[in-house]
């Protein structure tokens, strides 16, 4: 093993050095185990073929299709392994010492700010891009970790390096789940691409975003917007890299990667299912890098699902299966005590010159703790989505504390002089929410950002403008993320509930045991001589 190969009384400066810093991420046993397994037993030098193969992420066979997927595309995965030991391992004679090893990893996978990871992603991108003997509009001022990037991307670089990310995190998750490598899928994420576009190209706002084509975009992205972009919208991005290289190490020491570190393709996957579902790979994967919690976790392992995982698993509720309705929702929803996920399918009209022109869009709100039956706002935290067809994630802005609200009508006959809205509701105030949905799942009104204080400013809508939109609703979905134990608890209170129910409805027997007593009998004597008097026994 490389940290035994010297005794401490013969330790250099230089690998205590190294050293810490791993130990520092946790990583420093898992470094030791993998070394030992990568080194020649002889010289103590790991080969640099091995490391590429350890990190490659080699194409063998058809990639499924997703819309505008660039032919080069598989070429550049083939250059990955060898773009990661190239940038950040240093060989000696014959291969990689641990020294080197070490602080090959630390490079990037040590402790360090988001924007030197994201700068250290770039560098990766850069480098398989140009491996691939293709051109990128990217310059790097020096070798430095934290140097300025000038430069450019275009549309579909941005695409490119989204897939890539995806395909390490794709690798990376679904190694969790079965024990042989599963097939890769690339999704669509379009909306990823256009929220990149019309937040940093210059005449991005102009576009339409129904109407506009991936692959014929010649928009010029500055890069130092689009690192803003990506820090803003999607900050776990950053976060593929490590958790790939950490993943394929780990693969290593438990011998779970028997099958090689290539990938396979094929179209045996779970996408045909998932695309009727508004939670779509794509979507799912760009709420995921929104989110910075444990949560992110759980929605991977909804939109990363393969054979033997269930996609569904923990849909809660869906409009077009279980029936529309505030109270259809509630009987699905009821009991469940952990985070959740509501997407609002919804078409209106077009607000600018194209008026009568109708525009579908997705919506979402994230909540950190289930829905309850109150008058008034409530909840800890959250956030709000646009989703399809641009992405925008509204995280809390710390003003306000208005996150959720549900509303269903009083039990009973009771008056009330103000009666309150009946619906569900994120953000703003009462009669002027930020998002509401009516009780029938018929309509959904979104409001300009100016009425909202809990939630971030942004549009939901594209083109949204001032004035309150209310659009027909097509699908409502709610997905439980609150892992095994949310859902165990609410079945445990839905088989209360439906015990309770049915103790109410169960009916004495005994008291209707003797034929003179039945309220059958006193109907027919009444109806035979309604007249006759009977003494009452006293």
């Amino acid at each position: 093993m490389g940290a035994s190969s010297s005794t401490p009384s013969k330790a250099t400066a230089q690998q205590r050095e190294v050293e810490s810093l791993a130990a520092s991420t946790g990583a420093l046993p898992l470094l030791q185990k993998s070394f030992a397994k990568l080194a020649d037993p002889q010289t103590n030098i790991v080969s640099i073929q091995s490391l590429q193969q350890c990190f490659g992420l080699s194409c063998k066979g058809p990639i499924f299709e997703a819309s505008g997927m660039p032919d080069y595309f598989p070429q550049l995965l083939d250059h990955v392994g060898s773009s990661i030991v190239d940038l950040f391992f240093v060989p000696e004679k014959g291969g990689i010492s641990w020294v080197e090893f070490v602080r090959g990893y630390v490079k990037f996978c040590g402790r360090m700010s988001a924007s030197m990871s994201l700068n250290t992603l770039f560098r990766l991108f850069a480098m398989t891009v140009k491996k691939a003997g293709l051109l990128l509009k990217l310059e790097f001022e020096s070798d430095d970790v934290d140097c300025k990037i000038n430069g450019s991307l275009r549309a579909v670089d941005v695409l490119v390096l989204l897939w890539i990310c995806w395909t390490m995190v794709w690798n990376t998750t679904t190694s969790k789940f079965v024990k042989r490598k599963a097939n890769l899928f690339l999704p669509d994420i379009n909306h990823l691409v256009l929220s990149a576009v019309i937040s940093c190209a210059d005449f991005g706002s102009g576009l339409d975003p129904w109407e506009c084509n991936i692959s014929s975009l010649e928009a010029e992205l500055p890069v130092g917007k689009f690192l803003s972009w990506t820090l803003t919208t999607v900050p776990s991005l950053t976060e593929c890299l490590t958790q790939f290289v950490n993943t394929r190490l780990q693969n290593l020491v438990t011998m779970e990667d028997e099958s090689g570190p290539s990938v396979s393709h094929s179209e045996d996957i779970s996408s045909k299912a998932s695309d009727a579902l508004l939670l779509t790979h794509g979507r799912a994967w760009a709420i995921s890098l929104a989110a910075k919690s444990t949560i992110r976790e759980e929605v991977l392992k909804t939109c990363l699902a393969v054979e033997g995982v269930v996609m569904d698993g923990n849909l809660l509720y869906r409009s077009s299966l279980l029936g529309r309705g505030l109270n259809r929702f509630w009987s699905n929803i009821e009991g469940y005590h952990g985070p959740l996920l509501l997407l609002v399918s919804a078409s209106s009209e077009d607000a600018n010159e194209d008026a009568g022109k109708v525009r579908r869009w997705i919506i979402g709100a994230l909540t950190q703790q289930g829905f309850e039956n109150r008058d008034t706002f409530y909840g800890s935290s959250g956030s709000l989505f646009a989703i399809s067809p641009i992405f925008h994630a509204f995280s809390p802005s710390g003003r306000e504390k208005n996150f959720m609200y549900s509303h269903l009508h009083p039990t009973g006959r009771v008056y009330e002089p103000n009666p309150k809205p009946v619906g569900i509701a994120f953000g703003g105030t009462s009669g002027n929410e930020r998002i509401f949905i009516d009780e029938d799942f018929a309509k959904v009104t979104v409001r300009h950002h100016a009425v909202d204080k809990t939630y971030q400013s942004g549009s939901l809508i594209p083109n949204q403008g001032f004035l309150p939109v209310e659009a027909s609703i097509s699908e409502v979905e709610v997905w439980g993320l609150g892992g095994r134990t949310a859902k165990e608890v609410q079945t445990s209170y839905k088989k209360r509930e439906q015990l309770f129910t049915e103790q109410r409805r169960k009916v004495d027997l005994k008291t209707f045991a003797s034929w003179d007593d039945s309220p059958e009998k006193m109907m027919k004597d009444m109806m035979a001589d309604p007249n006759r008097v009977e003494r009452e026994d006293r």
